[in-house]
């Protein structure tokens, strides 16, 4: 452990401990000798203007009334912390189809050069966060910046958007409420005014955007839970039956583990089998995703999605009859 993570590790150790910490705790906390002990306190207390308090024989703490409000100057983290955090940076930059790597460049500056005072200018192999964008669509940048602002400074947007299913151009004005990264993909979850209810866009569908002046209106997040969160999917809203999903032995290896809804049932069967139940509104999308598993899933119920899952099905057998 070098100077800089003993003393960030120094620090948590002293703020967090109820009662004074041995000189001889410290050693083996901090992995050193009981001299570099004594220099890290001072520094600590002297350089950092730590609220350390106690002595060599009865241990050391932070004052009772400063210690809760000290924290160390500037920024500090460990190695550890330091690496994760530069993975996710990582993660953010490339799963974002590329539109936050001019704005994230200056972090990862910030990271490398805080990485660099760790290891003496060691170079760190940055290609070995290893980030694989699935159907990840194109969006454009003025349009997710203005977007984003937006939603965190509270104010009302106005975009052109191009929907998907009808290729149907509209201007929109709305209160935005959240964005959500959703399957590689961007959507803002907005209170649309022309229409007087919440809706999801598509990110990636949003032109011309143009943060307004005007406040936006805020809907509770409960709401917003239950109208957007309440059921399977993105377009969701709020659910209307219960889907009984039955997945093969083999299969229920990976959708045991799986998060499909944060109201979701799952058991296994005697025989291995999964069983999984959410709930659902549209049933498109659902389906897409059971069908994904092939002969490995079977609907159960309700009765009308088996039968609409039947239905593609042998739309898409068809396909391949001569």
């Amino acid at each position: 452990m070098d100077r800089y993570e003993r003393i960030l590790s120094l620090h948590r150790i002293l703020k967090t401990s109820r009662y004074p910490v041995t000189v001889a705790k410290l050693q083996d906390e901090l992995e050193c000798s009981r001299a570099t002990v004594y220099r890290d306190l001072a520094f600590l207390r002297d350089a950092l203007m730590a609220p350390i308090v106690g002595d060599g024989d009865a241990g050391f703490r932070y004052d009772t009334d400063e210690g809760g409000r000290f924290e160390l100057p500037g920024l500090w983290l460990s190695s550890e912390e330091l690496h994760a955090l530069l993975a996710a940076q990582q993660l953010m930059s490339r799963s974002s189809g590329g539109v936050l790597s001019s704005a994230l460049a200056p972090l990862q500056s910030r990271i490398e050069k805080l990485l660099d005072e760790h290891s003496a200018g060691k170079q760190w192999p940055v290609q070995r966060v290893r980030v694989i964008p699935h159907r990840g669509r194109r969006m454009d940048e003025h349009a997710f910046r203005n977007v984003c602002s937006a939603v965190l400074q509270r104010k009302q947007l106005s975009f052109e958007y191009r929907a998907r299913s009808t290729d149907e151009r509209t201007r929109r004005t709305v209160s935005p409420q959240r964005i959500t990264h959703y399957r590689d993909n961007w959507y803002l979850d907005a209170w649309d005014q022309d229409r007087d209810a919440l809706r999801s866009f598509s990110v990636d569908r949003i032109t011309n955007a143009r943060v307004l002046t005007a406040d936006a209106r805020d809907i509770e997040d409960a709401e917003l839970d239950t109208h957007l969160a309440g059921s399977y999917g993105i377009f969701s809203g709020p659910p209307k039956g219960i889907a009984t999903i039955l997945f093969s032995a083999k299969a229920a290896r990976w959708v045991a583990d799986e998060h499909w809804h944060s109201q979701q049932q799952g058991r296994f069967l005697p025989d291995g089998r999964f069983e999984l139940k959410v709930p659902y509104s549209g049933a498109r999308e659902l389906l897409m995703d059971v069908l994904h598993y092939g002969a490995d899933a079977e609907v159960i119920e309700p009765v009308a999605l088996r039968e609409q899952a039947r239905s593609l099905l042998m739309m898409a057998l068809q396909k391949y009859e001569g």
